[in-house]
């Protein structure tokens, strides 16, 4: 049994060792595990939760690389996949402090983590997890979009009562169009139970950008927790009963990419734990806070205690 499982996008991240330099004058690189569902899986370990992760890499050097990256974080990796064909995705990012932060994907035309089809899926753990993660992403491409589903179908039938995640998670350039993003976000929200995004990303899925009316239009749509990170405006969240607003924390920003990642993992703490919604969305919001101020995203998720002495504003 796990506490959670996440599905969709890994990969390895490069990001220059210099901030402030487009990639055209980079002239050193670090190496980091990246992919969305990935580092929200490792951000949860690092909260001391049992977690794995669906996803596929290609039959090549950075494939292995993921997959001891994975293992070396305490993420089970028995879902992993390798897929011979297409290489494992390649991201870089260029670090402008402290709100610019270009992303350049190289995941090929059909990536490997997109090439997952339902009978590569153990639908019984899937549906026996405590919380489920998954990301539009994932829905963007067959046959991943099918595999997608099949889970989601396990989740409804088997798991009422269990947490089911939806990211959305939302990147253009995924996508054929605004359009076909929207209308799958509107087939898979009556699965879920809870929603997170930011402004861009709830827009596109209920077509509402201001954060309370988006909130609504996802309850509506038939979630339990609606979240809608505003940015340098904080996070909005509501449920049927309450709602919670939470400003953002001031620290110098870094590299703000794996905030988001970092967010997630603690909101999995907090709803396993039945944490009040205010108090979810604070450690979320500081955990977040606590990555942004590092270069990488899966190596710098914080442990619980990090999280709470950045509360407690004691000095790291």
């Amino acid at each position: 049994m796990y506490d959670l499982i996440t599905f969709g996008r890994c990969g390895v991240d490069v990001y220059p060792l210099q901030t402030g330099v487009g990639l055209a004058d980079v002239e050193t690189f670090g190496k980091f595990l990246g992919g969305s569902p990935t580092n929200v899986a490792v951000a949860a370990a690092r909260h001391g939760l049992r977690s794995a992760v669906i996803t596929a890499v290609g039959a090549d050097p950075f494939g292995e690389y993921v997959r001891r990256a994975i293992r070396g974080f305490g993420v089970d990796d028995v879902f992993v996949h390798t897929i011979e064909g297409p290489a494992t995705p390649v991201t870089f990012c260029e670090i402008f402090p402290p709100d610019h932060f270009p992303i350049y994907f190289y995941r090929g035309e059909h990536p490997p983590d997109l090439r997952i089809d339902p009978s590569m899926l153990d639908l019984d753990a899937i549906a026996r997890t405590d919380l489920f993660w998954f990301s539009l992403t994932g829905l963007s491409k067959e046959p991943s979009a099918a595999a997608h589903h099949a889970a989601l179908a396990a989740r409804t039938a088997a798991s009422p009562g269990g947490w089911t995640v939806f990211d959305l998670d939302y990147r253009a350039n995924l996508w054929e169009s605004r359009e076909a993003a929207h209308e799958a976000a509107r087939l898979a929200l009556p699965h879920a139970t809870v929603a997170v995004g930011n402004l861009d990303e709830v827009e596109v899925a209920v077509g509402v950008r201001d954060p309370e009316a988006a909130a609504q239009a996802l309850l509506d749509a038939g979630v339990r927790v609606a979240i809608v990170k505003m940015g340098p405006e904080g996070v909005f969240a509501r449920t049927a009963e309450e709602s919670a607003r939470v400003e953002p924390m001031e620290v110098k920003v870094v590299n703000g990419i794996g905030a988001g990642d970092a967010f997630g993992g603690a909101l999995c703490l907090g709803l396993l734990r039945g944490w009040p919604l205010e108090r979810t969305l604070r450690f979320a919001n500081a955990a977040g806070a606590f990555v942004a101020t590092r270069l990488a995203c899966a190596d710098a998720m914080p442990t619980t205690v990090e999280v709470e002495d950045l509360l407690n504003e004691v000095p790291s």
